[in-house]
């Protein structure tokens, strides 16, 4: 039993850097993302069931190396065929994905730390657990490689967590001090290790920054001369105190975007201090509110370039959106 625990083990951890290891930019020189959020999976849900019809379109369509689900993904009981159901589309085609959670993950039978334990073991899942010390569930790093097996870009997710139980002050919750702490250190080594230029970073996660409030006041001198593109019907829901990560990625100077869900009627993304703010496409069809549609949305990584492409894919086929960081935000 000990021979057999042990090669069990073993084993995991092997399959564990070979599914890291598959992370390459294309012989085009692109590495390409979708994005999903905000699902609200209901089993049996006629509702879900359009949800599910809309991934598979985007994915044999866009045909992504990487899926990213940030949070809200699967919301009713019982979790475990919820998500057998909404990961399927990706695993029936061999797509690497990376999960982090929601706010409401949670709230039905399993744990955080229940429901990023079945992810992880599920087929073509690079999902990780993360430092245990760290506020949260699910805060891992994954790296895309160039041709010769080089770091060629960073994508960090984190657990923005869920609802604020500190004191009488009620909203969401925040990111741990030491997560923005995990993120300083890991970005300065990755930087150290490029010779002190950051590589290109992309950060993806549930909840958004209170940064992201910013872009629709447009009489700041720092953004009112940079676009916005997309929908905002909705006012921002971030966190309820800011700990710094947003001024944190800024000094390190090594992600270009963030990519997170949470607010249904918001698909924008703006840029603020050489960092993108962006939303995904609300990817649930009527299991909850929303007045913008529903679909994904797709980010283009282009190899030892500091940039990228971003569009929203809708649910009936059309293109939304389509910009190039950072030519489109260079102000006028």
């Amino acid at each position: 039993m000990k021979k057999t625990g042990l090669f069990f083990l073993l084993t995991i951890c092997v399959a564990g850097i070979y599914a890291q290891e598959t992370l390459h930019f294309g012989k085009n020189g692109k590495f390409k993302i979708v994005q999903f959020t905000d699902i609200h999976y209901q089993c049996n849900s006629a509702e879900s069931a359009k949800s599910i019809s809309m991934m598979q379109k985007v994915l044999d369509a866009e045909k992504p190396d990487l899926v990213a689900f940030t949070g809200d993904i699967v919301t009713n009981k019982a979790a475990k065929p919820g998500w057998d159901e909404v990961l399927a589309p990706v695993i029936d085609r061999k797509i690497p994905y990376a999960v982090v959670l929601g706010n409401h993950d949670d709230e039905q039978d399993w744990t955080r730390r229940q429901i990023i334990d079945y992810v992880i073991q599920k087929p073509y899942s690079l999902t990780q657990e993360g430092p245990a010390y760290l506020k949260g569930v699910g805060n891992y790093i994954l790296e895309v490689k160039d041709e010769a097996g080089k770091t060629g870009a960073v994508l960090y997710f984190m657990d923005s967590n869920a609802y604020n139980n500190i004191g009488g002050q009620k909203g969401y919750d925040w990111f741990g001090a030491n997560q923005v702490d995990w993120y300083a250190k890991n970005s300065a080594y990755f930087t150290k290790q490029n010779n002190g230029k950051p590589y290109p970073a992309l950060a993806f996660f549930h909840i958004p920054l209170q940064e992201y409030a910013l872009l629709s006041d447009t009489t700041k001198n720092f953004v009112k001369k940079s676009p916005v593109f997309g929908t905002r019907k909705e006012q921002e829901c971030p966190g309820f105190l800011n700990t710094g990560m947003f001024a944190t990625m800024v000094e390190h100077g090594d992600v270009m975007g963030t990519f997170t869900g949470h607010d249904h009627d918001n698909d924008y993304i703006g840029c603020l201090n050489g960092i993108c703010l962006a939303y995904g496409r609300f990817s649930g069809s009527k299991t909850t509110y929303n007045s913008i549609g529903y679909g994904a949305r797709v980010i283009e990584l282009t190899k030892s370039e500091r940039m990228f492409d971003t569009w929203i894919y809708a649910s009936d086929g059309s293109m939304l959106y389509r910009v190039k960081y950072p030519d489109a935000f260079a102000g006028k």
